[in-house]
């Protein structure tokens, strides 16, 4: 089975960052699972898993919107000025809670590929993964 290079995590609340590695690790649908706890961090890890000697590029971002530093908004309108080459092909989801009426304007200019309702749940993995990587294999050991 095909997997994803890197999935990265960025949420600044550690229960659902463990609950999510446990899920997609248990799915096994990448090769490598980063976490980080605000947009700040996130931008960096990005920056540095995506260079061109580097082939841990993410290739899905999930991305909660309220988070301390820098949240999942500011993160995209930071991410959208990085150079192509470190910006790629990468998928970037929002998991959130909700998303009020005033962020979901916001977001819609912004390079993001949909937005998914918290809990993260195998089945909207399996989902997601359909809808953007149309070449992944969807037969998962519990999928």
């Amino acid at each position: 089975m095909s997997k994803l290079s890197t999935i990265l995590l960025v949420d600044d609340d550690t229960t659902t960052n463990f609950l999510n590695k446990l899920l997609l690790t248990r799915l096994a649908v990448a090769e490598q699972l980063v976490v980080a706890l605000n947009g700040r961090e996130a931008l960096a890890t990005v920056q540095q898993l995506c260079t061109a000697s580097d082939t841990g590029c993410p290739a899905l971002i999930l991305l909660d919107v309220n988070m301390p530093v820098m949240n999942g908004i500011e993160f995209l309108e930071a991410y959208q000025h990085l150079p192509l080459a470190q910006r790629g092909a990468i998928i970037i989801v929002l998991l959130t809670t909700s998303v009020s009426p005033r962020d979901l304007t916001r977001v819609q200019t912004l390079p993001i590929a949909g937005t998914v309702p918290k809990p993260l749940t195998a089945e909207k993995i399996q989902l997601l993964l359909q809808q953007h990587f149309p070449s992944f294999s969807a037969d998962s050991p519990d999928g």
